[in-house]
């Protein structure tokens, strides 16, 4: 039976919406304070080098500037492990990320920062830095990394398996991992038909609007208050408190409205070097990036290299599976190498398997999360080669993977079975849409058309959330959390602490609170917020719905047993008349001096995962190469929908993420480890003008776990699309794709070597 909602799939206005369209929304670069200083970033013009010397005394004549920082202002964190709430990192890389210490190990990378009294003479101030270099071999393919004689960018480095340590000898090759099922041996030796190929993806960048920002204020009193734009307030004051060797209890982070994130915006660059700088003047600093420094010193994805085999039976049974994989960590280990191994074949219900997975230091910036991250280069891969096997099979691409897919029970690659999950629905959803039943139409041009699919899975997390929600006189409900806003989450979070005290959307009034306001909350990210920060508000509503029913057993002299919380009020059990409102219940507290505040602290388990199907349509130019995307469907399962509008919007901005990721986008790096299109200009994404209105298809298999249902939507839909997009350009002109991005010149090389 299907559950009905009052709230839950309405689409209200966003509570945020005025201030973001009328430009009132405070940024992180909106920032002002009294006494203000600017901070700039001296960064390495060479991607490996040592540090010979820092020479500041020529920028600190300068008339303005205030202060001058290198990494020996920093104290050393030691090689403990830090979470951030998507994967771990050493805090002393995290330190020499932030500003480096002996070396630098990639361009761009921050080596010292000056605090002025305007942004130009900060600038000017960093020109004066005197800094000797010593330069190293570079190294920026993974497969060159991990080959005998490569050069080494950590001394003490050495690869460590599941098992420990494999060798004392330096390497590039940070991690081993590796997960098996069954028997593919025997696997493969059941099979009709077997696929093997390797596939590489470059590195491309999240591509958020907004740059990255930081403001600090470190008082006389030794507290230190952070204002930044972050996917996770509560992350920030960790690993600044971790860095700077200061108690949490000393450190409040303010989030300011966030431009997009993806996943890029969860480790910290800015922060704890604006905070000493701030210590070191006595005054608050503000440190903003420009868009090259965004591409050349922030978290892109990782390049990868990818090798799979797949055997099926004539039957259209997949046998038996294999992977390697092998990401690039950019200068510090920390790839999302395990989420790749996890993914590449969740979407099927494979009895054999072997993956191995590798993290792979290179003169790089240090990858971070980008949407389900891991997970679309090794879709790629996979996706691609069931194609070939259904192609070879001669059998219908998603009623193979209605044959193969994943269900309730199924184990994954990495142990877990799942719990209820979609997979099948969304292939049955593709299958049964208008898109994928009508037929490829030929164009006036007469160029090559071809229609591809391509599933996706991704995982999501759970991880703690905290909100309050104190009743109004009026009946409104004010309700703070610590999730960082990035999609609408104020939103669907309100929605559903709405649904639960039975009021409308709009009598909640939502706010993201500072790190003093409210209790601990994880990350924005891994698909989490409106599942579990939604489960926190829900267990809030369910508070106030306790602190209610005991205020009114009270006023009318009854057992709390005697009444329920319905329709929005409390009622008497044995008297259907007898019975208050929501706002005659707040309005009655606020007259008897009684406060009812809800309060809810969650830490969820992680749910089943999201699943996608996309059918794309594609046009191939055989003079240039260029893919032209003529009709593209997004099917996937959010669980239940929140606020459906918010959903579309998720599932179509990560489609367009995905195109992007599969058509054009990539960092060029010369011989020397220099990135040569940190612009932009130059670094090109998708526009409107590429694409063609995403039709999102959204389908409903509620995660039982959830109290509404809810999956998490934001990262899956990143996936398919490189892939579903490979499949139909084979589709068009014959030639399978092995490499992203399908550039025009690539796509245009490989039709000349068919020829």
């Amino acid at each position: 039976m299907t559950q009905t909602y009052s709230v839950i799939g309405t689409r209200p206005v966003r509570h945020d919406g005025v201030d973001k369209v009328t430009g009132r929304a405070l940024y992180g670069a909106d920032f002002q304070a009294a006494g203000l200083l600017h901070g700039r970033i001296l960064r390495s013009p060479v991607a490996h080098a040592k540090i010979k010397r820092i020479d500041v005394s020529k920028a600190a004549a300068l008339p303005g500037v205030e202060a001058i920082i290198t990494s020996a202002d920093f104290p050393d964190p030691g090689d403990k492990i830090a979470h951030l709430g998507e994967g771990a990192v050493n805090l002393r890389h995290l330190s020499a990320n932030c500003l480096a210490r002996d070396k630098v190990l990639y361009k761009g990378q921050a080596v010292a920062a000056v605090a002025a009294i305007n942004a130009h003479i900060a600038e000017e101030a960093c020109k004066l830095i005197v800094v000797e270099y010593e330069a190293l071999p570079v190294v920026t393919d993974v497969v060159k990394a991990m080959q005998p004689g490569a050069p080494i960018l950590h001394d003490d480095l050495v690869t460590e398996s599941m098992a420990g340590a494999t060798d004392k000898q330096p390497t590039n090759i940070a991690k081993h991992l590796q997960y098996k099922l069954g028997d593919t041996a025997k696997g493969f030796a059941e099979a009709a038909v077997v696929i093997e190929k390797t596939f590489n993806t470059a590195t491309v960048h999240q591509g958020y609007i907004e740059p990255h920002n930081a403001s600090a204020l470190w008082s006389a009193d030794g507290t230190v208050t952070i204002w930044c734009s972050t996917q996770g307030s509560f992350s920030v004051r960790s690993q600044v408190a971790e860095l700077l060797l200061i108690p949490v209890s000393r450190i409040k982070v303010v989030p300011m409205e966030i431009g997009g994130g993806f996943g890029g915006k969860i480790r910290v660059y800015l922060e704890p070097v604006a905070a000493v700088l701030s210590k070191k003047t006595g005054k608050p600093v503000k440190i903003l990036m420009n868009r090259a420094d965004v591409l050349e010193a922030t978290g892109p994805t990782p390049g990868s290299h990818i090798r799979v085999k797949v055997g099926a039976d004539k039957n259209g049974k997949i046998t038996a599976a294999e992977a390697y994989l092998a990401y690039e960590a950019g200068a510090y280990p920390g790839s999302p190498i395990w989420a790749g191994c996890v993914c590449i074949f969740s979407c099927y219900d494979i009895a054999n398997l072997q993956i191995d997975g590798y993290d792979v230091c290179v003169n790089k910036p240090a990858t971070s999360a980008y949407r389900a991250p891991g997970a679309t280069n090794a879709a790629m891969a996979m996706e691609t080669i069931v194609d070939e096997i259904c192609e070879k099979l001669k059998i219908d691409p998603l009623e193979f993977r209605l044959n193969n897919a994943a269900k309730e029970g199924t184990r994954r690659a990495d142990g877990p079975a799942f719990p209820k999950i979609g997979a099948i629905e969304t292939v049955q959803a593709a299958k049964s849409h208008p898109h994928y039943t009508a037929p490829l139409t030929k164009g006036a041009n007469g160029f090559p058309r071809g229609r591809g699919v391509a599933s996706g899975f991704w995982f999501n997390i759970g991880l703690k959330s905290s909100v309050s929600a104190s009743v109004n006189s009026d009946g409104s409900v004010s309700l703070v959390e610590g999730s960082t806003d990035i999609g609408g989450s104020r939103t669907s979070i309100a929605m559903q602490l709405a649904e639960t005290l039975g009021i409308r959307a709009e009598d909640v009034r939502p706010t993201v609170g500072d790190t003093d306001a409210v209790g601990y909350t994880d990350i924005t990210g891994g698909s989490r917020v409106t599942y579990a920060t939604g489960w926190a508000a829900f267990e809030a509503g369910k508070d106030i719905q306790r602190q209610m029913i005991e205020k009114v057993a009270g006023w009318w002299k009854v057992k709390p047993e005697e009444v329920e919380y319905k329709n929005a009020g409390v009622v008497s059990k044995t008297d259907a008349a007898k019975k208050m409102s929501f706002t005659e219940i707040a309005t009655e507290a606020q007259k008897h001096g009684s406060v009812i505040i809800g309060r809810a602290s969650v830490d969820p388990p992680w749910p089943g995962g999201a699943y996608a199907t996309h059918i794309v349509d594609v046009e191939v130019d055989p003079d240039t190469g260029k893919i032209q995307i003529l009709r593209y469907t997004a099917v996937q399962d959010c669980g239940k929908a929140i606020h459906p509008s918010y959903v579309e919007g998720q599932i179509q901005g990560g489609a367009v993420q995905g195109i992007g990721w599969g058509l054009n986008e990539e960092y060029f790096y010369n011989d020397k480890g220099v990135m040569t299109n940190a612009s932009f200009l130059d670094y090109r994404m998708p526009t409107a003008l590429d694409l063609p209105m995403i039709d999102a298809v959204i389908v409903e298999v509620p995660d039982p776990l959830h109290p509404f249902g809810v999956r998490g939507v934001g990262e899956v839909p990143i996936i398919p699309p490189p892939a579903a997009i490979a499949n139909a350009v084979y589709r068009a002109i014959g030639v399978r794709m092995d490499e992203l991005p399908m550039s025009p010149g690539r796509v245009w090389k490989a039709m000349q070597k068919k020829l």
